[in-house]
């Protein structure tokens, strides 16, 4: 019989707070209702989006 192994779990969220415009706060509510995904999860998605699609600009460019 095989055994069964637990490994230590990677727990690598972390919670943090924002202030955000409760404008769009709203629309995350209805984004999460539309997709059956949690709102926290959306932004999380946006948040990585954005930092890969991100282009930095040098002062004085």
């Amino acid at each position: 019989m095989e055994k069964f192994i637990i490994t230590p779990k990677e727990d690598r969220t972390i919670t943090m707070t924002i202030r955000i415009d409760r404008t769009l706060q709203e629309k995350y509510n209805e984004l999460s209702a539309k997709t059956n995904r949690s709102r926290n999860e959306l932004i999380g998605m946006a948040l990585q989006y954005a930092l890969d699609h991100m282009e930095l600009k040098e002062s004085g460019e």
